[in-house]
């Protein structure tokens, strides 16, 4: 096989895919039904011409026969006047006429025949026609149920175009939601460890950790003044043994009980410090 004859050969069939591709059948069959009517109507307008070209031709055989019958009556007439001449001339213009009329026969069964010939092939076609109309009419009806069919079906189990597009619109908006949802708690997460900087504060890391240290100070000191006030020591005020700094004295009351108060020697020098500056 030649370069040229497999380049057609290729041509060829995929014009053929393509073609069986944007094939309708019901749109096949009734093109099929239509040129099959065109082909009768030809057929019918084939015979209505035979029958006329036979129609002139008899009307031509009936014209002749009068004229067989009119030199006839010529001849009889010039034997009657002793006109030998005229009777033979009549009577060769009969010959010739009836030799004519013979022709016209022929030709007038031939037509006749032919006629018969194609209003037998009329009748034949024109059932042929009414009986690929009823099939056609039914393989319609069963294709357009199977296609609807089909239909239901691929809607049913998701398998048609439509549903596929849909299936893959959905399966896309899902991904980008779940890329949206994992984007939004990394930059929370990235917020809260303090990664991003806040664009509208001048405070870098150092400084929000030593907020942080020194907001939780202060809420551990409210919550140790909270508790003093409900009458609950904390642990970093209760009384030490041997602390640094710090000595017992004892104090007699008025009813002779010894009291043991805790005096912090600093608070004591810092007061005599001051007695001292006021004296000078």
């Amino acid at each position: 096989m030649g370069i040229l004859s497999r380049a057609s050969y290729v041509i060829r069939s995929k014009v053929n895919a393509l073609l069986n591709r944007a094939e309708d059948p019901t749109e096949t069959l009734d093109y099929s039904y239509e040129q099959m009517r065109d082909e009768l109507q030809d057929v019918k307008r084939g015979i209505a011409d035979l029958t006329t070209q036979k129609k002139r031709l008899e009307m031509q055989k009936r014209r002749l026969e009068e004229n067989v019958d009119k030199h006839n009556e010529q001849a009889r007439e010039a034997v009657r006047q002793d006109r030998d001449d005229l009777a033979r001339r009549a009577l060769e213009k009969k010959k010739a006429k009836m030799t004519q009329i013979e022709e016209l026969e022929g030709q007038i069964a031939d037509l006749q025949n032919t006629q018969d010939s194609l209003v037998e092939k009329k009748e034949t076609l024109q059932q042929r026609i009414e009986e690929f109309r009823t099939r056609k009419e039914t393989i319609k009806a069963r294709h357009e149920a199977a296609e609807a069919s089909a239909r239901v079906s691929e809607a049913m189990t998701g398998a048609g175009d439509e549903m596929e597009d849909v299936g893959r619109a959905i399966e896309r908006a899902e991904e980008r939601t779940n890329d949206m949802e994992a984007r939004a708690t990394a930059m929370d997460e990235l917020q809260e460890t303090g990664v991003f900087d806040d664009a509208m504060s001048d405070k870098d890391q150092l400084d929000r950790e030593l907020d942080e240290v020194r907001s939780k100070g202060e809420v551990d000191a409210e919550l140790d003044t909270l508790k003093s006030e409900m009458g609950k020591e904390t642990a970093e005020s209760e009384p030490d043994a041997g602390t640094e700094g710090e000595e017992d004295v004892e104090f007699e009351t008025d009813t002779g009980e010894d009291v043991d108060v805790d005096v912090d020697e600093t608070e004591v020098e810092a007061e005599l410090e001051d007695i001292k500056s006021e004296e000078t």
